[in-house]
């Protein structure tokens, strides 16, 4: 670890991992969830591309929700399997990550096995970066498809106050000889991190993110944090978060968005869904990977289309060799929950 300025640290990859795996044991996690939650935390942080609202910094609410009780950190999802391609788990209010992390293997294998299968959850913190889910499916050679909600932050068509979460989407596919397409995108015009940045440095937000508690169009972010989001292409934005409440808590039984507690306060699980689809393109059609690299190649080259999921793939290729730079006070404050798990250590 080396200090480059003196608000910043650079950790490599590793003693990032963990330092985060350390901050969740010592903000209550067992070992299973503090390594989840930090491998999550860090590949983001990897992948940002200098997004300073992302990675360890969102990680930060991970180690504060443990703390105050928001996440179970020693809850044991109930995974059931009422079909053949269908894995149902309960979080019992713990991470998302944990229970999809102990059937990652089996997701995959049934999606190849039977073409398609779904993974449904309740009963969890919010899961942060979505594009984590179905990245790793696609790096297993699947086509994934996903989406989740939590509390209420996002006006619905025609309302002037929030009823969804940002409630994002994401897809990703395979394809050969390269990084996979990754698309993750919330249905709010901006994510709700960005709304708290913009309120902690103070800066005016753009017009048509979000609206003050009275309903009116607002560019202070600290009133809009006390009102509600707009959705990203008005009715048509909206109408996609409410797709995302039917597959993310409607199916799961996890809370609409309407009935789910805060996740930066109090003490209650927000209860959020998760909703992963992964199906096997080879049984469709042996030379996808293929057709989809020369696809995605020829709209980059010849019509200039920006592919996500490239530039997340050359960012963690240079936080593999150079490290990541985080804020000191960040770095700081997981160092906190890291010196708990420490001194425990020493008893």
């Amino acid at each position: 670890m080396t200090e480059t300025e003196a608000e910043t640290v650079t950790l490599s990859l590793d003693e990032a991992r963990a330092l985060c795996i350390a901050a969740a044991l010592g903000a209550g996690a067992s070992e299973e969830t503090a390594r989840a939650i930090a491998l999550a935390a860090v590949a983001a942080e990897a992948e940002a591309d200098g997004q300073p609202s992302v990675g360890l910094c969102h990680y930060i609410d991970y180690l504060e929700a443990l703390e105050a009780g928001r996440i179970d950190g020693k809850a044991e999802p109930a995974i059931t399997r009422p079909a053949l391609a269908i894995y149902l788990a309960d979080a019992q209010s713990g991470a998302a990550h944990t229970g999809f992390d102990r059937v990652f293997d089996d997701i995959a294998k049934a999606a190849r096995l039977f073409g398609v299968t779904i993974f449904s959850q309740r009963n969890s913190y919010t899961c942060g970066a979505l594009g984590y889910f179905t990245g790793r499916l696609a790096e297993a050679g699947l086509v994934a498809f996903a989406a989740a909600n939590g509390p209420a932050l996002l006006a619905g068509s025609g309302s002037t106050r929030p009823v969804y979460c940002t409630n994002p989407i994401s897809l990703a596919a395979p394809a050969a000889s390269g990084p996979p397409l990754v698309i993750d995108q919330s249905s709010s015009a901006t994510a709700f991190v960005n709304i708290r940045k913009a309120a902690q440095a103070g800066e005016a937000i753009p017009e048509g993110w979000a609206l003050d508690a009275q309903g009116n169009p607002t560019t202070d972010p600290s009133e809009a944090m006390k009102g509600a989001l707009l959705a990203f292409g008005g009715q048509r934005g909206a109408n996609i978060a409410l797709m995302v409440e039917v597959l993310a808590a409607g199916v799961s039984g996890a809370n609409w968005s309407l009935d789910a507690p805060s996740f930066s306060q109090g003490n209650q699980s927000p209860g959020a869904g998760l909703f992963v689809l992964a199906f096997d393109p080879k049984l469709f059609d042996p030379g996808f990977e293929q057709r989809m690299r020369e696809q995605l190649d020829r709209l980059s080259r010849d019509f200039g289309v920006h592919i996500p999921g490239a530039i997340k793939v050359a960012a963690r290729a240079r936080s593999e060799a150079e490290g990541v730079t985080v804020p000191a006070t960040v770095h700081a404050r997981i160092a906190e929950f890291a010196a708990r798990h420490q001194a425990d250590e020493l008893y």
